[in-house]
Parts: C-alpha cells; sequence; structure tokens
C-alpha cells in the first residue's frame, strides 16, 4: 500500500495558505525597521533620562529636541 503524492505545483495554492504567505513576508519585512524604531526610542529615553538626569516626559518633547539642534548648530548658519 502506498501513499498518494500530493501535487507539487505551486499555481494551486488555496487563498488562505496564499494570505498567511504575504502576511509573513510582511512581518519578515517590517521586523527590523520594527525594531530599530524601538532601539532609537530606547536610545533616546537611556541617553537623556539616565545620562543626562532629565526627565523622561522631556524625552519626547520637540521644543526639547529643536533647542538641542539649535545648541549644536548654532555658529554654523
Amino acid at each position: 500500500m502506498s501513499a498518494t503524492k500530493r501535487p507539487t505545483d505551486k499555481k494551486r495554492r488555496s487563498a488562505g495558505r496564499l494570505m498567511m504567505l504575504i502576511v509573513w513576508i510582511g512581518v519578515k519585512v517590517l521586523f527590523v525597521p520594527v525594531l530599530c524604531i524601538l532601539a532609537l526610542l530606547a536610545g533616546l529615553g537611556i541617553g537623556y533620562a539616565v545620562l543626562g538626569k532629565q526627565e523622561w516626559s522631556d524625552v519626547f518633547d520637540w521644543n526639547t529636541w529643536k533647542h538641542m539642534y539649535d545648541l549644536i548648530f548654532e555658529g554654523s548658519r
């Protein structure tokens, strides 16, 4: 008694399996950029709040980073 072989034709994929493949590829493509953004935010928080001994709430304030930018590039204009 032998087992029946499944067709290896890749054109005959079900819709659910194709959707799962698309989702999996999307997860793989977005995984590294999301990790990079999380690492950037963690680095900003640790550098500003822990090392700089400032308030955590100021880390994500736009005026804080504008002020730092102005301090760094003050004489270049």
